[in-house]
């Protein structure tokens, strides 16, 4: 998960902003209602912070929509190709790779 600051998740019934976002250490408000005129500002440390993300959902920023890839951050990879291969050609497919093993003349 890739946290930013401005983020707003729903845990449960409140929702939570993070309003500071430092290497090891969140800020954050917590509010009952998304205008966040009720929260309270809080401080913790990432790892916390993480657990209490935990089954939380990150809401779209005003007038985005979120797919399943961004939601997930850019951090998440597709993995490799399903053939497993790479899109370079392996060394005994390619007629100008040089064969180490043959005496040089």
């Amino acid at each position: 998960m890739k946290l930013q600051q401005g983020q707003v998740w729903k845990c449960g019934d409140t929702y939570v902003r993070i309003v500071h976002l430092e290497r090891l250490e969140v800020g954050y408000k917590s509010a009952s209602d998304l205008r966040f005129t009720d929260g309270k500002h809080q401080h913790t440390s990432k790892k916390d912070f993480c657990r209490l993300l935990k089954g939380a959902t990150l809401l779209a920023p005003a007038g985005k929509n979120l797919t399943d890839a961004s939601a997930k951050g850019p951090n998440v990879s597709a993995g490799p190709p399903a053939s497993g291969r790479h899109n370079r050609p392996a060394a005994a497919d390619d007629p100008t790779a040089r064969d180490d093993s043959a005496p040089l003349d």
